[in-house]
Formats: C-alpha cells, structure tokens, sequence
C-alpha cells in the first residue's frame, strides 16, 4: 500500500521505511484518516508536598498536572488522592477502565506510608493500630504498624489497604500521635524508591499486572 502511494502521513505520500507516531501523526489509506488507538500509560509520580492531586483548579493552585508530561498524554488523571500536605507515590493513567478497577474500594491494593508523628509511640498504640482503630467512619481494618525510630517524634511505618479521607493521619490522631510530615512509599509492589521529588516514571506492563495481584498486609 505504501509503494503504491496510498499512504499519507500528515498530508505527505508516506515512504518505505518512516516512521510515524499514531498519537501525534495523522495517518490516512486512501485519503481515509485511520483512527489508531493509542496503547495505555501508567505513571509513577513523586508528589511534592503543596500540590493538589488533581488535574486542575478553578482557584489557581498547584496541581500533580503541572509535573507530568500532558502534551504527549492530556488523557492522564489521577487514580486515588494523597492530601495536599502528603508527599510521596501517586499514579496517573490514560485507562479509565483500569483507573476505575485500581480505585474501587474492592480492590485492597495495600499501600504504605512513613509518617513522622509527635511523641514516643508506645507498644500498646502500636498494637491498636494493627487490631483496628475506631474512627468517626467506622473501624479501620487492621494495619500493619512498626516504629522506625523514636525520640521527642517517632517515625512510624503503616500500611493498610483502605482508601479513606485522611485515614493515616486520623489513625495516628486517634492514638494521641499527630501526624507532622507523611509520605506515601509503595503502592503494591510499586515503590518510591529512585524517583526524585517532583519526578516521574511510566510503569513496566509488569508492574501495572502486579497492582492486580492483591498481596496480604506483611
């Protein structure tokens, strides 16, 4: 088809051997535009602590879309929230079918989080943690809980596989331990590690294929 001309790649006669973008070139067979679909992403993003997890804001502050790469993909949201005031691991994706399965409260993707709280966190708050805290919502699930180190602030390790408003930080309010810095360091087997602060990656299809895979709380 290309020899014999049939092919035009943004109003050129398209040659053996170019290479074309169906996200970005327009294509025709016949003077026929050819309606490619574009393959999904997912998107690993840092957030830095100040910036809303959404795609914009009618009141002019920053949004997690100012650091992503919306020319190449404007089809990006968000999948979940982390606080604005919460830094660390947020996904993106153009899938809305997928953004939708990560998203549902069926689906108990275990996520973690360092938080840095005020006080000496004692064995007994950390014990209610992993057997449930009750919160104006309800009783949370039991969560995975373990200091990392203590002082006039501990640092504390939790993970959980809820996805409610602001729950880390009510839990650690419910203790007597207000939150004073939170990061979110994993979701699933995805991790923080080697993104710098404001950055981004794409996943690998492994990775994306292990956030189906809901592994228990360890």
């Amino acid at each position: 088809m290309i020899e014999e001309g049939r092919v035009s790649v943004n109003g050129r006669i398209a040659q053996l051997g170019e290479k074309a973008d169906p996200a970005r070139d327009e294509i025709r067979l016949d003077g026929e535009l050819l309606a490619v679909e574009a393959p999904s992403v997912v998107l690993a993003l840092n957030k830095p602590r100040g910036y809303l997890s959404a795609m914009s804001d009618d009141r002019g502050r920053k949004c997690a879309s100012e650091l992503l790469p919306m020319d190449a993909h404007p089809a990006l949201f968000h999948v979940g929230r982390l606080d604005c005031d919460t830094s660390g691991l947020l996904l993106f994706t153009t899938d809305g079918e997928l953004g939708h399965a990560l998203a549902h409260p069926s689906h108990e993707v275990v996520k973690e989080y360092v938080a840095r709280v005020r006080g000496r966190v004692r064995d007994d708050e950390l014990r209610a943690l992993r057997e449930g805290i009750m919160l104006d919502d309800g009783m949370t699930a039991p969560a995975f809980a373990e200091v990392l180190d203590a002082g006039e602030s501990s640092r504390v390790l939790i993970r959980i596989h809820e996805g409610r408003n602001r729950q880390v930080r009510r839990m650690m309010d419910a203790i007597g331990h207000p939150v004073r810095d939170l990061e979110r360091t994993a979701i699933g087997s995805v991790r923080l590690e080697g993104l710098a602060e404001g950055a981004w990656r794409e996943l690998s299809p492994e990775e994306v294929e292990s956030l189906f895979l809901a592994e228990p709380l360890q």
